[in-house]
């Protein structure tokens, strides 16, 4: 059955939040996005089938399954303190720490869920304090950050203040941890198109064997930072919440502002950032895509994916 919301979308009620258990069946998904950072979510609190690499790499893929920048898990909790758990997998299949938009957005649909205005997600990067800010606005508590080249996952020590890489226009980077890397170069005019051709080799440096996420970002003012991220495996994203929190972070270490509060425009959209010693709080909207499920790997039709309409937001 379909209803008309009152902006006049299209919605499916036929699914539901969270998903049952479906056996061996189809896998209910949402998707979501946080200014166009887009997520593919299944709730595995009672489904409990993992998800093989071959699976999550085709249901991220545009031609073949949902179409997602990640595939997120929703997991039961098992840290004292957490409401629910998160696991976050790349396009590539590998699993990473952190995604601060992909936080944000399952943190809305537990809301929904349970009625609740606030929640603690445990992920592999800590324990993630999420705040319904706005009808479909959430904001994350991230963090700490840090500057240790182990914790960023450096091959050898390294002055992370200033990296000794140079790309085209990406010079004399910070590298920082927030559950996942970053490097953020600040140059004085943002170019994405710039970031796409120099951006890979900075990811890809021996320096960094896992590889990491890569900041182009330039101060507009004081307060205000437009960035651009390329990011790990080999994209050009539309929002990164990671990134605009280290970019923050290291326009204070860099001695550009000394503002605890900022605005990052992303191609996306725009986040608050506040800043509390070592932890950033990222502010934002989410918004849902569609609702559908994916036929698991080993059925007749595992390459189409079903969908409904979802609700705008955000």
């Amino acid at each position: 059955m379909t209803v008309i919301s009152p902006r006049g979308t299209a919605m499916s009620t036929d699914q539901q939040f969270p998903a049952p258990s479906a056996g061996n069946g189809p896998r209910p998904f949402v998707k979501m996005h946080g200014l166009r950072n887009h997520f593919a979510i299944f709730d595995r609190r009672d489904d409990r089938r993992p998800f093989t690499t071959a699976e999550i790499v085709r249901i991220c893929d545009c031609e073949t399954g949902v179409g997602a920048e990640q595939l997120v898990t929703i997991e039961r909790a098992a840290r004292p303190g957490a409401d629910v758990a998160m696991r976050l997998f790349n396009i590539d299949g590998r699993e990473v720490g952190a995604c601060g938009n992909a936080t944000r957005c399952v943190a809305w649909l537990v809301m929904e869920e349970t009625g609740r205005d606030a929640l603690t997600i445990e992920t592999a990067a800590g324990l993630l304090d999420c705040r319904r800010t706005g009808p479909q606005e959430v904001s994350v508590r991230l963090g700490p950050v840090s500057l240790d080249w182990r914790a960023v996952g450096a091959a050898h020590a390294v002055d992370t203040l200033h990296l000794p890489l140079t790309s085209g226009p990406l010079r004399d980077g910070i590298a920082l941890w927030i559950g996942n890397p970053h490097v953020v170069f600040f140059v004085e005019h943002l170019d994405p198109e710039a970031l796409v051709r120099h951006g890979p080799a900075i990811q890809n440096d021996p320096l960094f064997p896992e590889g990491v996420n890569v900041g182009m970002a330039s101060m507009t003012d004081a307060r205000t930072i437009r960035l651009a991220v390329w990011e790990r495996p080999g994209m050009l994203t539309k929002a990164c919440g990671t990134g605009a929190c280290v970019a923050a972070f290291a326009a204070r270490r860099r001695g550009l502002s000394d503002a605890h509060r900022f605005t990052v425009h992303l191609p996306g959209g725009a986040l608050d950032i506040t800043l509390e010693g070592e932890m950033a709080t990222m502010a934002g909207p989410v918004a849902t895509c569609c609702r559908g499920t994916v036929a698991p790997d080993d059925a007749p039709d595992a390459g189409a994916a079903r969908r409904t309409p979802g609700r705008a937001g955000g």
